[in-house]
């Protein structure tokens, strides 16, 4: 088991709940959809899972270690477990500081001790696979929004971390920047890594998810299964505010007549 979490509570604020109760297990190689409304604590959870911030209550394992604030304040471990697991935020904006994009790519490299040459070798490698190596001299604020997504998911990748974590990663980007981020994290995927993926938009579900967990609401999980069962549950997404009364009926159908065709 890769991660362990027991019964995690956290609250931004001292007596609301951002994740209440949320217990869940996640394997090596999985690729897990958190599906739930705005709001409804499933940043949060990632958030716990990447080291970022530290239940109220519970307690939250990975790699066989209890990760708490004070295991991350030894720069050494924290260093290491940063290493394995990548976060691609929401708002692309928050991740990229630099002066230009190379500089972006180059920058976790470099903060792993790797030599300036090698540094900049293993960024121009991954921005050409990534397919923006034109980009390479640009300001990263001047890009488009799928430009800066684009390179905030090349600087995580450049470090070839063995997880990969993504909040709402294709919101704000045109169809095929979306394409493209579908594709690549299957492929990612199937080369054995971990990918962790939140999301409101139940329409990624046949494309991204191996295994759904349902967080509603009330910021705590609803269900956790195969796509397929997920999707089948029009009671389920209804209670869970992901969809509502006048489209389930539709959009369930052509949602699950994908995911079969995908699939079976």
């Amino acid at each position: 088991m890769l991660f362990n979490l027991k019964d995690i509570r956290y609250c931004y604020q001292r007596e609301k709940a951002a994740i209440d109760g949320v217990s869940l297990e996640i394997d090596a190689g999985e690729q897990i959809v958190l599906l739930g409304p705005n709001g409804c604590g499933k940043s949060t959870l990632q958030k716990v899972i990447a080291g970022l911030i530290f239940p109220s209550q519970g307690e939250f394992w990975a790699y066989n270690t209890k990760i708490t604030k004070n295991k991350m304040q030894d720069k050494n471990f924290a260093a290491a477990y940063r290493q394995k697991i990548g976060f691609v935020f929401q708002n692309s904006d928050v991740q990229l500081f630099c002066a230009s994009v190379l500089d972006e790519v180059m920058f976790g490299p470099l903060a792993m001790g790797l030599s300036f040459d090698k540094a900049k070798k293993q960024a121009e490698e991954i921005l050409d696979c990534i397919g923006i190596t034109s980009l390479k001299d640009r300001l990263p604020h001047h890009l488009s929004g799928g430009e800066k997504k684009k390179v905030a998911f090349a600087a995580v990748l450049v470090v070839n971390p063995e997880v990969l974590i993504l909040d709402e990663p294709t919101n704000g980007l045109d169809p095929k920047t979306q394409r493209w981020m579908r594709g690549m994290l299957r492929q990612l995927n199937e080369s054995g890594k971990t990918i962790i993926i939140a999301t409101h938009q139940l329409e990624l579900v046949p494309d991204l998810a191996k295994r759904v967990v349902v967080i509603g609401d009330g910021h705590t999980i609803m269900a956790d299964d195969k796509p397929a069962i997920i999707l089948a549950n029009q009671e389920l997404l209804l209670a869970a505010n992901i969809i509502d009364q006048d489209q389930h009926v539709h959009l369930h159908g052509q949602l699950q007549h994908v995911h079969v065709h995908r699939h079976e």
